[in-house]
Order: structure tokens, then sequence, then C-alpha cells
């Protein structure tokens, strides 16, 4: 009892002698204060804490700065609560808390942290005019053509400033009644792309000049090469983004059609096939000897060629090859005798075209060059056909008399029978099996000469051609490769088509007919021709008995019967054919003069 009554005497005696003013051992922000009176204190608080007034609180982001005081950003120091706060030091509570606060601001010193009022209304504000300097908005950068002008526009990262997480960081730094500097908390937005310079740079390089497509390592005879003018150049490309899964990249494209009818006459005129080599046989020392080099075949690949446009355009290149897809030939320029199993001559024929005229013979030639050299892999069924492609003046050929429609008439490749002819009698002599082969329609001079003269005993073995209707086809249904070699005597009027492989042992022996069922021809008929002048006449078709022929063939092999086939051969009787020119006195009796269209 006697403790409690000293502790209420000493602290009434404590508060006695500081009545008034605030106790010993008392701050506020670190400013001394004790035994001032409230006024005392509040007038050397004043002067002392003018930190909202004079403090700076620095802001910012990379190389901006932003510096405002504390009362900028909407602080207030209550300069009398804080002294009344540190005035109730050792004064609340009863006797002995108020004698041990006392005590402790005495002995160890009590600091009181000052009444601040934070308006954040005015610091947000504050912030907000900083973001409005600050933030932008994030931009795609994008690339055009404009007549002929490459435009190129950068991206901008887009940012804006985070108001309330900066808020934090500036109410923590205030209330520390310390200068101090705070990052502006921003958040950046990076757009898909930002950057296409080096786009630009490519397509500026690519429409700068005019744009030459060329074959591959061109030799002489290629096409080409096909040009196209720069400000066509421009309206090559496409330019846009492409959207893939959370991936976005800009592409330069090529207007594939756009280029599509050009490519597509570039793959008309490059496309070629393959095409095998050709030889002759050299019977002294029995080797191949080059006659032809092989070609190698073409075929133009657009889609591998747009490809290869556009990139090389965008890498500042104009003369651009094409991409190819070659296909190569099985006989190539290396190919041997023994390799190919050539050893001799296997067949050998020859036919006569005497009176014939210069337009026949040049189809004769035209045509017969087609096969020399020409190589027949084992089992193939040769077609004559295919080798021998399009008649026509463009190919080299030249009009002359053709069976046509049941009239012999002026028609272009006259003569490429005679060709067929003799192709037709080598493969029948060297036993080879025949699977296509029609006859003339009648019997044609030509076909049955000899070296010694006219044969009939040569009628049915005729063969025509007409392309793609009528063909001559055989097998070489050996298992050695069949070179053909074909030798055109114009002088002599001869055809001779050679055969060299390897005999299997195989000979011929055939019987024939000969013409039977003989039919004369019909009556010549005489008719007036208007592109005759008048008293002119001239024979257009000659007569031929109609007959029939029946030739049997036996192929043996080793001695033994391979096989027997039979050829039977139908010939119409033909009809003398003359015109004459309107005007034309007593026409029979010209013919008879003229020795022309005479049963």
């Amino acid at each position: 009892m006697l403790f409690v009554l000293l502790t209420i005497l000493m602290t009434a005696a404590f508060q006695l002698v500081y009545w008034g003013r605030v106790l010993p051992g008392v701050s506020v922000a670190g400013v001394d204060i004790s035994g001032l009176s409230i006024a005392e204190a509040e007038i050397k608080l004043n002067q002392t804490l003018t930190y909202p007034y004079s403090g700076q609180i620095v802001l910012r982001y990379e190389n901006q700065v932003w510096v405002a005081t504390p009362a900028q950003l909407g602080m207030v120091f209550d300069v009398n609560q804080s002294v009344q706060t540190a005035y109730a030091v050792g004064r609340r509570g009863g006797p002995f808390r108020s004698l041990g606060g006392g005590i402790n601001a005495w002995q160890d010193g009590i600091n009181i942290t000052p009444v601040v009022m934070f308006d954040q209304r005015v610091a947000y504000d504050y912030l907000q005019s900083v973001a409005r300097q600050l933030d932008q908005p994030v931009q795609e950068a994008e690339l055009s053509l404009e007549g002929g002008e490459v435009i190129c526009l950068p991206g901008q990262i887009g940012r804006a400033v985070n108001v309330d997480a900066t808020m934090i960081y500036l109410v923590v730094q205030m209330q520390s009644f310390r200068d101090g500097e705070i990052p502006l908390v921003v958040e950046e937005q990076v757009p898909q792309i930002l950057d296409l310079s080096a786009e630009a740079t490519s397509l500026r390089n690519a429409i700068s000049a005019p744009l030459t497509l060329v074959v591959p390592d061109a030799g002489s005879g290629d096409p080409g090469p096909w040009v196209i003018g720069q400000d066509d150049v421009v309206d090559l490309f496409l330019i846009g983004r492409v959207y893939e899964e959370n991936e976005v990249r800009f592409e330069i494209l090529l207007d594939n059609q756009a280029l599509l009818p050009l490519m597509n006459q570039i793959g008309r005129e490059v496309e070629r096939g393959p095409e095998d080599a050709r030889f002759i046989f050299n019977d002294g020392t029995l080797r191949l000897d080059l006659l032809v080099p092989a070609v190698i075949g073409r075929t133009l690949d657009v889609d591998a060629s747009f490809a290869a446009i556009v990139t090389k355009l965008l890498m500042g290149q104009h003369e651009i090859p094409l991409e190819m897809v070659f296909t190569y030939p099985q006989i190539r320029d290396d190919a041997t005798a023994e390799s190919l199993g050539i050893s001799e001559l296997v067949s050998a024929q020859t036919t006569y075209f005497r009176g014939s005229s210069v337009a026949r013979m040049q189809n004769i030639e035209t045509a017969a060059s087609r096969f020399h050299g020409l190589l027949i892999p084992p089992g193939a069924t040769f077609s004559m056909g295919d080798v021998l492609g399009d008649v026509s003046l463009d190919n080299g050929y030249a009009e002359a008399l053709i069976i046509y429609a049941g009239r012999t008439i002026t028609g272009v490749g006259g003569g490429v029978c005679q060709v067929s002819t003799t192709l037709f009698r080598t493969a029948f002599f060297g036993g080879f099996p025949i699977v296509e082969r029609s006859a003339h329609a009648y019997r044609v001079y030509y076909y049955e000469q000899s070296q010694n003269g006219y044969d009939p005993n040569l009628a049915g073995l005729d063969a025509t051609v007409y392309v793609p209707l009528v063909d001559l086809k055989f097998v070489n249904d050996t298992p050695s490769w069949l070179l053909m070699e074909v030798y055109v005597n114009v002088s002599a009027r001869r055809i001779t088509w050679k055969f060299y492989s390897t005999s299997d042992g195989r000979y011929v022996n055939y019987t024939t007919t000969g013409p039977q069922d003989i039919v004369a021809p019909p009556t010549p008929l005489i008719e007036e021709d208007p592109d005759l002048e008048a008293g002119i006449m001239k024979q257009v078709d000659w007569a031929a008995e109609g007959a029939n022929v029946t030739v049997v063939r036996t192929v043996y092999r080793n001695g033994e019967v391979y096989f027997t086939d039979r050829f039977v051969t139908h010939y119409d009787p033909w009809q003398a054919i003359c015109h004459y020119g309107p005007g034309t006195e007593n026409p029979v009796g010209l013919a008879r003069d003229l020795d022309l269209c005479q049963p």
C-alpha cells in the first residue's frame, strides 16, 4: 500500500514539474521537443519539419524523370495533432503506466511518428498526369507498295503506367519522411511485328530491275530467256501478315496467279522427253559409235520455280534459273555393245523407189532419219507411229501423192510408206513377231520393185502407216537390245534397213501365193479440173489390178519351229484418173494421144 502511495506521489510530482510541457526524451520525427510547451513545440516543429514542402519525391522511367514535393502529392503535416500525441506520452493510464512511460522517455527517448494527412486523390491525379505524358499505344509495323514505292512504317511498343501499383511505392516513401526515388510501374505491350526494315530493303531490291527467267545451264537451241519488265515485277508481289497458331509473321509472297500464264507458256516451251543416245554399229571394231548424244528429259517445276523466284528476287537477284524436274534416258552416251548385247547384223532389207518425185524422196529421207541409230529394249513392242510423230510441213515433210479416202491425192508425207514397208520386211525376215500391220488399199508399184526390176512376189509384203490411226508394230522378243540403222541412197533410189543385235539362232522360211483372184481395174476416169488450163491434161491416179495375196511365215529357232504367222492382204482394183482443163476439145482423144489413162 505504501508502494502504491509512493508511486502516485512520484507521478504527481513528475507531472507537476512538467506541467504544460512535453516530458523529457520525447521527439517528433527525430526533433526533440522535450520540456517545450505545446505552443513552443508547434513552433519548433513548424520550423524544423518542412518535409511536405521541401522534400523531393523522384519518379523515374528509363531516362525520363518527374520531381514533386510531398505536398504536391497530397501530404499535409498535422503539427498540432503530432504535438498533442507527444504531450500525451507519460500522461495516459494509471499512475504506474504514466510513471513508466515518463521514465522510459527520460531514459531511452521516444520518437513520435508525426501525424500526416495524405490525400491520395491528389497523388492519384499527379500520377495520372505523368501517365498521360508516358503512355503510348502499341503500333504494328506496316509494309506496303504504293505506286512502285515501298512504304515502311516502324512498329511501336505500347506502354501504360500502372497508377495503382505505383501508388503503393509512393505512400511507403512519403511515410518515411525522407527524400527518395521510386520507380514508375510501367506495363509494356510489344507489337507482334516491331520492325520490317529488313523486309523493306529486300522488297526494294526485288523491284529495282526487270526479272529475267532462264533455263538452267541453257544450251544451243534451248528457249528463253523470258524478261518481265520492272513495272510488271512490282505487280507480282503480295504483302501481308500470316497467322499460325500463336505466331504472327509478315510475308512477301509472289502472286502466282499473275505469273501463271507465263509459267504455263514456259512449261510448254521447255518440256522435252528423255531420248536415248543413238549409235551405229561399227562392223570393223564390233563396237558402238556414238551418233547422237542422249537427251535428258525435263519438265518445269512450277511450284519450285515460284519459290525460287520470290526467294532470289528478295535477295536482289534478277536473272533466275527456273527449277526443273529431270528425267534421265535409259541409254546414255557411255553405253557399249557388250552392255546392250549387240554383236552382229541379224536382219537387213532393201526396197526401191525408182520413179519417185523429188518431194517423195525428201519424205523418205525425213522419215528414215527418225529411226537411224534407234535402240529397242529387250521384250519391248516397237511402234513406228510413236517414233515417227507428226508428219507435217513443220517437221520437214513435203507434199507428195498419198492414198486418202479411196483416191490418190497430193498430201503431206507421201513416201513415208516406203519407209514403213522397208521396216516391215526387216522385222518380217528377222523373225520378229508382227503385232500390227496394214497393207495399202491397192497395189503400189514402188513396193513390188526389186533390185533387178519388177517382182510380183513382193506383193503382200508392204505396210502403210498413217499416224495416229494406222501403225506398224513388232516385238523385240530377244534378251538383247536391237539397234536399227536406216540408210537412204537417193541416187540409187533405194532404202536399206538394218537390225543389229545378237542372234538367238532364229531364221525364216516363207511362202506366198503371189497375186491371185485378179480383178481388172475399172475403166479410166477422165474429168474436168478447173485448176488446169484448156488443152492441158495430167494423170493423177494410175490403174492397178485387184488381187488377194497370202503370205505364210515360219520362224525357226535352233532348228525348231518357234512360231508361224499368216499375212492375208486384199488389194482393191484401182481406177486410173486423168484431169483436163475446162474448154479442152476431145479429152478422150487427147488422153489417147498422150498415152494417159489407157486401159
